[in-house]
């Protein structure tokens, strides 16, 4: 990929040669970068104590699966750029539950102690549950007196790459488009001490 051949072609030549399975095809998507690529994403990266005083834009579900995946142990991979991301490969599948509650909580947590202006999560409105799920994370956001919401989108992609904010997401897509952007499960993940999968 860094000689300049297309990521898709690139992979699944390699996939091919090797006759890896599917899943292992999908980490080599997830985790293997251009460099060119992968330094203008840490460059963009911002440690948690920096968000404080500014606004934050969360790509909501990006964050809790992930979030999720790690803390109940699937597989977490540290991919080239220095973004965390899981290979559950579920997003359009996914249904809001009871797990998700310790994943939200973990954010809040790690907010209320960064201090941001106001934290905006954005949840796309196609996932079943995501307006009780929004309700939820209000709540949630009042009792622990932040400033901040939870809105259900059709565009959330679009409207996080419009926004100039910081934004909490480890969507390349996003993170390409974006001035700043914060890794809030691998913040997570150094808080309580766990290790992502490196190849």
């Amino acid at each position: 990929m860094d000689r300049g051949y297309p990521a898709p072609s690139a992979i699944r030549f390699v996939c091919d040669h090797h006759r890896l399975a599917e899943d292992q095809r999908m980490v080599l998507q997830r985790v293997i970068i251009p460099a060119r690529i992968a330094l203008s994403r840490m460059d963009r990266a911002l440690k948690l104590p920096e968000i404080r005083g500014r606004e934050i834009f969360l790509d909501g579900y990006n964050c809790i699966i992930t979030s999720e995946s790690l803390l109940e142990g699937f597989a977490v991979y540290l991919c080239d750029d220095g973004f965390l991301r899981d290979t559950r490969g579920f997003f359009r599948r996914y249904k809001a539950s009871r797990r998700a509650s310790r994943p939200i909580q973990e954010i809040l947590g790690l907010l209320a102690e960064a201090e941001p202006r106001r934290a905006v999560f954005f949840l796309d409105c196609q996932i079943s549950h995501s307006g009780e799920l929004a309700a939820e994370i209000r709540g949630l956001i009042a009792q622990m007196g932040l400033d901040g919401d939870a809105l259900c989108l059709r565009d959330v992609d679009r409207q996080l790459k419009s926004s100039r904010k910081i934004v909490a997401s480890s969507d390349g897509i996003v993170i390409d488009s974006a001035l700043e952007a914060v890794d809030l499960p691998a913040e997570i993940a150094r808080k309580w001490g766990i290790k992502a999968r490196v190849i």
